[in-house]
């Protein structure tokens, strides 16, 4: 069995987690703490995640996005998929190696998100470039976490507060989109959703896509007008 190789790691700005970059073969992991977080093999729902945010807005003349997390791509590659020649993606990751690692290591997974000349990539804190956006997006996609709490990085618990949803809110523009993703569901999270003012769906998603594999939660939530 061919063992992992540790290509790169890199510590979370403003917390103590370390994501490691890990090849084995042709598979590419990015693990924190030991934990995967994403992987080149499984990204079935994270190409879900983009589909059902953008989908709803993707005609919208102007469309703006925001992803909250870049992983290995499959996300960013997704909305740009589902999005017209006009739009523009903004792409919001805060450890600026994991943009590195795209740009050397992983870019080919996804077909080169990055080089598409509608990609806007953002080197900081997601939650930083929301609080002053006010009426920028048309859909926003979170998968930052495993779910609706801080894995990564503590400060990302804002994300899903009642504060946090209501500067989302106020990001969206009418009838926005907002969509996060999850390894597991929370009915907390749902309820909170509702009481901010979004009409929420619960999806599930296999890991796999069509392929099937473990389930994976999408809340797609709509800015209610």
């Amino acid at each position: 069995m061919i063992a992992w190789e540790l290509l790169d790691s890199a510590v979370v700005p403003g917390d103590s987690s370390v994501l490691r970059l890990l090849r084995r073969g042709t598979e590419y992991s990015i693990r924190v703490d030991h934990r995967d977080l994403m992987s080149s093999v499984v990204h079935g729902s994270e190409e879900a995640l983009a589909d059902l945010a953008c989908g709803p807005v993707a005609k919208r003349p102007g469309v703006r996005v925001l992803v909250g997390g870049l992983g290995c791509g499959y996300t960013l590659a997704a909305a740009l998929k589902c999005l017209g020649a006009e739009a523009q993606v903004v792409v919001a990751e805060v450890v600026p190696a994991v943009v590195a690692w795209n740009r050397q290591y992983l870019g080919h997974l996804a077909g080169q998100p990055l080089l598409d000349p509608r990609t806007e990539v953002h080197e900081g804190d997601v939650g930083a470039l929301l609080r002053k956006a006010v009426g920028a997006f048309d859909a926003v996609m979170l998968d930052v976490d495993n779910g609706p709490n801080a894995l990564t990085r503590g400060s990302n618990e804002w994300l899903y507060s009642p504060v946090g949803l209501a500067s989302i809110r106020q990001a969206l523009r009418p009838g926005g989109v907002l969509a996060v993703w999850s390894a597991a569901p929370d009915r907390s999270f749902t309820s909170r959703l509702r009481r901010g003012d979004y009409v929420v769906e619960e999806v599930e998603a296999r890991a796999r896509g069509t392929k099937g594999g473990r389930k994976n939660y999408i809340w797609v939530a709509k800015r209610r007008d």
